[in-house]
């Protein structure tokens, strides 16, 4: 049996990067010959959220509640996790590549004596168990064998689409109420502030992205970007640089400690491609780099490169996409 923790919204909703990781498991049950597929959740279920992994082929739903679980501590989660395992004798337990997701599963890892690899991408052969990962933020793939039990493992977010299953699973609900020691309490979330408001949603889900980085010159050489991303109804993500000289907004920032985005097409505008940005884009299905230096990284790992001055070729495509329509 495959277990998969799942991550929720203060509202009580399946993050999307653990519905992603539901359907992986999907994938890798159907390798298996279709093992069952449980969920983990910390504490009660919100209205809605049990039929919700049901149609994404859950069997069934495991709720961790009691005081333990009232706080978030890595510690305790795993624990409750080991417990769900032992009862229902999981080969793999597994979740979102999130920071929970990374330090809960560290956790489970660790307790059970078995490796664990982090934001996993694809699964190979089952027997040994072998899988590709993200390392080194995203520049460089690693192939990782998981041979011992349970196999441990988080996955990249965005590996794959989250899509519901064409066969539903049952959702049944299993309210668990394990024990957690004192010790796995002594680290753990005591105090809460309100989060700044994400306004990096768009972004995030846009189809087309066009970027822009330091070769836009100065807060001010964004005018035919913004046209370019209006004329293709895009979002605009930037550079951290940009973010750092005060150029744009930090919510606009793709990257390791931005937003990390999967679009039909990429339009990343004078941007190196350093290994912390393409950590955020490599996920991109088609890449067109603009670029003056033929030799830099986002260019030799671009779909399609464009070698020139973006103040010139930005322009140069917004006067042809408005030609083309007639405008």
């Amino acid at each position: 049996m495959i277990v998969v923790l799942v991550e929720v919204t203060p509202e009580g909703e399946a993050v999307e990067t653990s519905r992603e990781a539901i359907t992986f498991a999907r994938d890798l049950s159907a390798s298996g010959g279709g093992v069952p597929i449980d969920a983990v959740v910390v504490g009660q279920p919100a209205d809605g959220l049990v039929p919700l992994l049901g149609s994404y082929g859950v069997r069934r739903v495991h709720a961790l509640t009691g005081p333990a679980y009232d706080a978030f501590a890595g510690a305790a989660w795993a624990a409750g996790l080991l417990a769900v395992r032992e009862k229902a004798g999981a080969v793999v337990l597994m979740a979102a590549g999130t920071p929970r997701g990374n330090e809960v599963m560290a956790h489970v890892a660790a307790r059970s004596g078995v490796p664990m690899a982090a934001n996993v991408l694809s699964f190979g052969g089952l027997s040994p168990f072998t899988v590709t990962r993200q390392v080194v933020g995203g520049a460089a793939l690693e192939e990782m064998q998981l041979p011992a039990r349970p196999a441990v493992f988080t996955v990249a977010g965005h590996a794959v689409q989250a899509q519901p299953a064409e066969t539903p699973g049952a959702g049944e609900l299993v309210v668990e109420t394990p024990d957690v020691a004192d010790a796995d309490l002594v680290a753990r979330v005591v105090s809460t502030d309100e989060p700044e408001p994400d306004l990096s949603g768009t972004l995030k889900s846009a189809k087309v992205v066009v970027g822009a980085g330091r070769g836009a010159g100065s807060a001010d050489g964004f005018g035919d970007i913004l046209e370019l991303t209006d004329l293709l109804g895009a979002s605009l993500g930037v550079s951290r640089v940009v973010t750092s000289l005060g150029w744009r907004p930090h919510h606009e920032q793709v990257g390791q400690t931005g937003s990390r985005i999967s679009p039909d097409l990429y339009i990343p505008c004078g941007i190196s491609g350093a290994i912390q940005h393409w950590a955020g884009c490599s996920s991109a299905k088609a890449i067109l780099a603009i670029n003056t230096d033929p030799d830099a990284p986002m260019v030799t790992k671009a779909t399609h490169a464009v070698i020139g001055d973006l103040h010139e070729v930005v322009p140069a495509i917004n006067e042809e996409i408005r030609r083309r329509r007639g405008a």
